[in-house]
């Protein structure tokens, strides 16, 4: 069916689903409910233009969803009652409790929800160390004293003294808050580390993505020591108002009292939260982060040693004062930033080949052994320069190319098509941040 007839489509079938609702036919009515709620759903992401259009849409989904749930319970309810009007003898191991059955469907919900969250289970470990995050020391000292030394000398952190349950690590995009996760992972040998987002939490039904929100909880608490990661956590628990649905308010209020609510032991679990607007959380949430690290855009010295892990060995004739000189140059950039303009100065060497009229022939090391010099191999060159031979790239064969090294025009090449991707006011609201409730990272 074409995107245009999914709204009517939902609006017919909503509209027989309240029909057969008066006409007491319940079970033909809860098909129908569900069923146009699908559709409500699809309509909102691909015909519904404005927030507002989208909002309204939702509060309905929302309404007919709860209708579903109570028509859900009656069906269940009156299946129950049918099958326990047979005659019972006494003693009959065939009387059956209620509350077993209901115990039974409750197992069977939980196993379903603890299946959908096994994938945030990072089993493999990323293998990156604290050595490849460049700067960044408070952050990395934090979460040493959180996720590290907790750990590996458990005795020194009883009675008073306890590790830290909530970090959150907020900054621009792009400065190593998820790579820096990435690095807790690696270094937390004996941890359960969870990663997830919004798409493992949210779910169309209704009461369901509480219930996933609790069970991610348990599930850490059974496989302690565990790290929480949620990522872009402002999609999930941004400040609470009159106008948001009534799904959004339940997730909210289950992230409150799992993290920090009576009776919840959550020693041993750290939940590790990162953001690029950290402005937008919910105040409780702010709270219940003990320590809020702020992830800056790198310093000079940051930005050198990004540079050169982005360059690696590839080929190059950068030398120590051309790498400072694009440090300085790249001002103002996230990492991020650097690594995206590194690929593309990288990138310089196959255009000049893709580009080139002319080759000339060269020696060089081969490539399959470094002891190995060919004598034959084909490079760029301009035409009038002596030895050249007009052809293109098309007629170089494959084993006897030697591409151009990386040079510092390359890079200022690179440089000057290349802008960064933080602005001011941003990095002006995140200071301002940063001095209300935060610490430098």
């Amino acid at each position: 069916m074409a995107n245009g007839g999914t709204l009517q489509k939902a609006i017919d079938l909503v509209t027989k689903a309240t029909e057969e609702d008066k006409a007491k036919n319940y079970e033909e009515a809860l098909k129908l409910y569900e069923h146009s709620v699908e559709y409500f759903l699809h309509a909102i992401k691909y015909e519904a233009q404005s927030e507002r259009a989208k909002e309204s849409i939702r509060a309905k989904c929302v309404q007919y969803l709860e209708r579903a749930e109570k028509l859900k319970a009656y069906v269940r309810n009156k299946d129950n009652t049918k099958n326990n009007k047979k005659p019972v003898k006494a003693g009959d191991s065939s009387n059956s409790n209620n509350k077993d059955e209901d115990s039974d469907e409750e197992d069977k919900d939980k196993k379903k929800l603890m299946n959908q969250l096994e994938g945030a289970i990072v089993i493999e470990k990323p293998n990156i160390q604290w050595s490849d995050v460049a700067g960044l020391e408070g952050a990395k000292e934090a979460l040493k004293e959180a996720v590290i030394l907790p750990i590996k000398f458990p005795h020194l952190f009883t009675g008073n003294r306890k590790p830290w349950r909530g970090i959150l690590l907020f900054g621009p995009p792009g400065t190593g808050k998820s790579y820096l996760a990435k690095a807790v992972a690696t270094e937390a040998n004996n941890s359960t580390f969870f990663s997830v987002s919004s798409s493992n939490l949210v779910s169309k039904w209704l009461g369901e993505s509480e219930k996933l929100v609790k069970n991610l909880f348990e599930m850490a608490r059974q496989h302690k020591p565990s790290i929480i990661f949620i990522d872009e956590i402002d999609s999930l628990t941004s400040t609470r108002s009159d106008t948001e649905s009534e799904s959004a308010r339940r997730i909210k209020t289950e992230f409150l009292v799992q993290m920090q609510g009576v009776g919840q032991d959550n020693d041993g679990i750290l939940v590790l939260g990162a953001t690029n607007i950290p402005w937008v959380l919910d105040a409780a949430i702010r709270r219940r982060f003990e320590k809020r690290i702020y992830i800056p855009l790198p310093e000079e010295h940051g930005r050198v040693v990004i540079i050169k892990m982005n360059i690696g060995n590839t080929p190059n004739s950068l030398t120590e004062q051309d790498i400072r000189i694009l440090a300085k140059k790249t001002d103002g950039f996230s990492g991020a930033d650097i690594s995206v303009l590194i690929r593309d100065a990288l990138m310089q060497p196959v255009r000049k080949v893709q580009s080139a009229t002319h080759f000339k022939k060269v020696s060089g090391q081969s490539r399959t052994d470094p002891n190995e010099t060919i004598d034959d191999l084909l490079t760029p060159c301009s035409p009038g320069e002596r030895g050249a031979i007009e052809m293109s790239w098309v007629n170089v064969p494959g084993d006897k190319l030697l591409e151009p090294v990386v040079s510092m025009s390359d890079m200022l090449l690179s440089l000057a098509n290349s802008k960064p991707t933080v602005n001011e006011n941003d990095l002006k609201k995140l200071k301002s941040f940063m001095d209300d409730f935060g610490q430098e990272g």
